[in-house]
Order: C-alpha cells, then sequence, then structure tokens
C-alpha cells in the first residue's frame, strides 16, 4: 500500500494491538483476526479480511513498520519540508527524499545521501478457477522507470549541462543565522537540487526517466480465494543508493466455474443421476480438477445426498491437508411419460405402498 494512506489509516487499531506491541503480538493479533474473518468461514467479511492482511503486511515487516511509524509520527504537515528531489517527502508518489540531505541542513550539516527503500507495487492478476485451486506460476507485467535512453538519466538534453542555483549556490539550503541557533530550509528556487538543468531532455522533460515494463515471474499457491491479497517481498520498484527494492502486492481475481465451486479447502459440485438409477445403484464417472473419477452410487440414494471423494479439492499445504471433492446428487426426473411408462410407474407406487404397510 502506498505511503500516502499510511496518515489515515490506523493498522495497529485494526489489528486491536497498540504502537508498543511486540513483533509477536502483531503476529498472534492477525492469526487470530484472520480466522475470525477468512471468508470460507465468514462469508461476507472480505474486505475486513483485506484490511488486516494489509495491516500485517506492513506491520509484519520490521523495516516497513520502522517506516510507518515515523511516517505517522511526522504526520501530514511533513509534506511541506519539499518536492520530489528536494530531500523531502512527496507523498503524491510515496518518495519520502533523502532524509539526511533534510535533517542535515536543519543541524548545519552537509549534504549526504542515504539509502532508500524502493516504492511498493501493486497489480490485479486474474486467475481460472481451477488455477486458484491448484495453484500456478505465471508472469505479471509491471510498470518500471527506466533511465531515459536519450540523456542516459541525467534529465538535460545532451551537449547541454547544469547551471549553480543563483540563490543557494549550489548548497541546496538557505542559512537563517538566529544567534545560537543555525537553521536551515530547503532552497525554493532549486528545491535542493543545488542547480537547475539548462536544457531539458525533449525525451523525459528533463525527469531523467522513461516508462518502461519489466515481467515478474509469480508463484500462486493452492487454495488462493478472490480477492486475497498476496506480497511478494522484494519484487516492487528497485531501492536507491543501495536501499532494499520494495513490495509487489498481487490482488487476486479468481472466475466462476460452470462445474465447480469452494467451500473452505473443499470443491464441490453436482452430478445428475436418474430416478431409476438412484433406486436400483449405479455407478457415474465424475469430473474433478484433474481428470474424471468413477463413483458408485448405493441403490436407494435420495435426492442432494452429498458423497465425498477425499483428496480431490486443495491439494495439501504445510499447514492443511488436501481437500475434498463433495459431490451432491441431483435425482431427475422424466418430464413427460408414455402410456405404458406410466402403467409402469402406478404399479411400482402400488407395490411400494403394499410393501410399506
Amino acid at each position: 500500500m502506498a505511503e500516502r494512506e499510511w496518515f489515515d489509516k490506523d493498522y495497529y487499531k485494526l489489528l486491536g494491538l497498540s504502537s508498543s506491541a511486540t513483533d509477536k503480538d502483531v503476529t498472534r493479533a492477525y492469526r487470530k483476526l484472520a480466522k475470525e474473518l477468512h471468508p470460507d468461514t465468514n462469508p461476507g467479511s472480505e474486505e475486513k479480511f483485506k484490511e488486516i492482511s494489509v495491516a500485517y503486511d506492513v506491520l509484519g515487516d520490521p523495516a516497513k513498520r520502522k517506516e510507518y511509524d515515523e511516517v505517522r509520527r511526522l504526520g501530514p504537515a511533513a509534506s511541506g519540508f519539499g518536492g520530489p528531489g528536494a530531500g523531502g517527502f512527496n507523498f503524491q508518489t510515496g518518495d519520502f527524499g533523502d532524509l539526511g540531505d533534510l535533517f542535515g541542513g536543519l543541524f548545519g550539516g552537509g549534504r549526504r545521501q542515504r539509502a532508500q527503500r524502493g516504492a511498493d507495487l501493486e497489480t490485479a492478476l486474474h486467475l481460472s478457477f481451477r488455477d486458484a485451486v491448484m495453484g500456478v506460476t505465471t508472469t505479471v507485467n509491471l510498470p518500471s522507470n527506466d533511465a531515459c535512453h536519450t540523456c542516459g538519466g541525467r534529465g538535460a538534453a545532451p551537449g547541454s549541462g547544469f547551471a549553480t542555483c543563483e540563490r543557494c549556490q549550489g548548497r541546496g539550503v538557505l542559512n537563517d543565522d538566529q544567534g545560537p541557533f543555525a537553521m536551515s530550509s530547503v532552497c525554493p528556487v532549486c528545491q535542493g537540487r543545488g542547480g537547475r538543468i539548462v536544457t531539458p531532455c525533449p525525451s523525459c522533460h528533463g525527469t531523467g526517466r522513461e516508462p518502461s515494463s519489466r515481467r515478474v515471474n509469480v508463484r500462486i499457491p493452492a487454495g488462493v480465494i478472490d480477492g486475497q491479497r498476496i506480497r511478494l517481498k522484494g519484487k516492487g520498484n528497485q531501492g536507491s543508493h543501495g536501499g532494499p527494492a520494495g513490495d509487489l502486492f498481487v490482488d487476486v481475481h479468481v472466475s466462476a466455474d460452470a462445474h465447480f465451486d469452494r467451500r473452505g479447502r473443499d470443491v464441490t459440485t453436482v452430478v445428475d443421476v436418474p430416478l431409476t438409477a438412484a433406486i436400483l445403484g449405479t455407478t457415474v464417472e465424475v469430473p474433478t480438477l484433474d481428470g474424471p473419477v468413477t463413483l458408485k452410487i448405493p441403490a436407494g440414494t435420495q435426492p442432494n445426498t452429498t458423497m465425498r471423494v477425499r483428496g480431490r479439492g486443495v491439494p495439501a499445504a504445510a499447514k492443511h491437508a488436501a481437500g475434498d471433492l463433495l459431490v451432491t446428487v441431483n435425482v431427475t426426473l422424466p418430464k413427460k411419460l408414455s402410456k405404458e411408462q406410466r402403467t409402469l410407474v402406478e404399479k411400482l407406487a402400488s407395490a411400494l405402498h403394499e410393501d410399506a404397510t
């Protein structure tokens, strides 16, 4: 989730915790809520489940939790320290700039570059019902920004350069000497860059970057549900100055299937059986997600009876046994009878009545 939303969302409150909670407290609280709010056991709780999952994605990662706490502590007013590239905060893009530049300037220190974590990315992935149940490895295309091919990332047109800022003389900050305190502020002319591009690159318009795309392999575990969010650590944007890459969040959307449905880790389906076959017993071929199986229908099977085929649901995982295929028997009745058929049914009804008495 982009950092700009962190001001509005109290992830501690969502998990029922205080900001002093330990890492173990965070994990315990999430697991408890995940069991209570999982859509498989609590239909209608999808949005709440997504919210606590996002909260745990942040608070469950020590580095992201530290960053979240800092953002919440500084508050929205922090955005007034400067724009993109100014050593300040840019909450529209999720770029926190170079905090070393900012705070170093405030206390009279020099400018220095600090490692910055790459931005998180989000993407949607649409899966078939079978791929969601069985698991799949696929690829997603992500937007990216590469160094401009024309200027090599400099932002200046080939053959041109940079001019030193006249206001700050290239330092990027302005000093305000107030006796014993030497305060500094970001230069409003160059936005902390120390200079300006004389002639912007015609391809990237001075940004030094150009849009591109990259393909990322995504392994989807067996049993994902519609609306589930999966975090792929380190698959987001690359960090700068040696900082770690951000994370990739994949929002899964599962298509409905004409023959199958889900009930937790079990897969459900319906098979039609003629009335006479239900009375006398038979065997039927039942489709599954990995090939048909033969199912014995005992004599006297009642309508809407559910039969279980072991191990043909969601495959086993580290903490879960394999689910089953639940087959509901739909006993079909003829809509029209010939005169001869009607006579036979009447005889059967009479015979059953005599046996019953």
